[in-house]
């Protein structure tokens, strides 16, 4: 089908043609929403929901390090969590200068099975910062830091010394979900030898914004799904012996609470019938009068425990008393 031209595409050809000139062609692009691209080669591993527990423990994580920033530098802080994305190791590692250091913490859950390691990164200009308020100067952002600058001696030891403090935190950040322990290993600076993660893994990556005073960072986690998948099969298993737990802590439950009222007493009544009398004739009863009950001769007999009808049954004689045999047990 050929394309249809607008008014003003016709007018400006027309005034290309008279003039000798080009046309000018315009571009029009509509606004629109963004999409990422899916890629079906690298399917994605890990659900929603399991991204979204990465997320909750983040964002309690990042109020954990906003209080223990503010203590530790003096200084006000804001501490965001960004993003949690589900990534290839490489693309984090790609990311990285050959100067970056990168924390390696080691996560060891409560049972000691299913152990892995996590790495952290912190921006430089960020870390520059945050070492120079621990040195008694302003804090102010560092001119001039390229991506080729190389940290001292002394600027990695202040370095693992503020990684330890984030670190810290890490395991109350956890606690709502299950119990982790975070240790750091050690601080790198060649993270190009480290072997520990395939360049192939999956990895969840967590950016978080750290904004002191006017200078702002990122804080970048590394997970590698050796640790995820150790930590989703504690979490479900514990969902699911949280389910058996309650479905037999509930029958337990029933039945103490019968064992403690079954030794309770009821009273117990049979109400053969209904009469509806006058003052006049109730006054004039004597030995020997009968009343009409309203009822055939062999109907049932209400049996009331309290104030509730539980059975029907049929009068008669139990050793020499009168007795009530259930016939029926009233089922509304």
């Amino acid at each position: 089908m050929s394309e249809v031209l607008s008014q003003s595409q016709i007018d400006e050809l027309l005034a290309s043609v008279i003039g000798g000139g080009n046309v000018e062609t315009k571009v029009y692009t509509e606004p629109g929403d963004k999409y990422r691209k899916y890629d079906f080669y690298s399917p994605k591993k890990y659900t929603k929901d399991k991204l979204n527990i990465i997320k909750n423990t983040h964002e309690n994580y990042c109020r954990l390090v906003s209080s223990r920033l503010n203590s530790l530098l003096r200084a006000s802080t804001q501490v965001s969590l960004i993003t949690v994305e589900e990534e290839r190791y490489y693309e984090f590692s790609n990311a990285l200068s050959d100067n970056d250091a990168l924390t390696l913490v080691s996560a060891a859950l409560q049972n000691q099975e299913g152990s892995g390691m996590v790495y952290m990164h912190i921006t430089t200009p960020l870390m520059l910062s945050m070492i120079d308020r621990m040195l008694g100067g302003k804090g102010d952002e560092p001119q001039n830091v390229s991506s080729l600058y190389a940290y001292t001696d002394i600027e990695l030891l202040l370095y693992e010394n503020i990684a330890r403090y984030l670190v810290s935190v890490m395991k109350d950040g956890w606690s709502n979900y299950l119990d982790l322990n975070f240790e750091i290993e050690k601080v790198e600076t060649s993270h190009g030898l480290l072997q520990e993660i395939g360049m192939d893994e999956i990895v969840v990556i967590v950016v978080i914004e750290v904004i002191i005073n006017d200078v702002a960072g990122k804080i970048n986690i590394c997970i590698p799904s050796t640790l995820l998948t150790n930590i989703f099969g504690v979490l479900e298993s514990k969902k699911s012996s949280n389910g058996k737990n309650a479905g037999a802590a509930e029958d337990k439950t029933s039945k103490d609470i019968f064992e403690f009222i079954k030794d309770s007493n009821l009273e117990v009544t049979a109400k053969i019938g209904d009469a509806t009398v006058m003052l006049q004739d109730i006054f004039d009863l004597k030995k020997g009068d009968i009343i009409n009950m309203n009822r055939p001769q062999d109907s049932f007999v209400d049996v009331f425990v309290e104030d509730n009808i539980w059975f029907h049954g049929k009068l008669g004689v139990q050793n020499k008393n009168l007795a009530v045999r259930i016939s029926e047990t009233n089922k509304h």
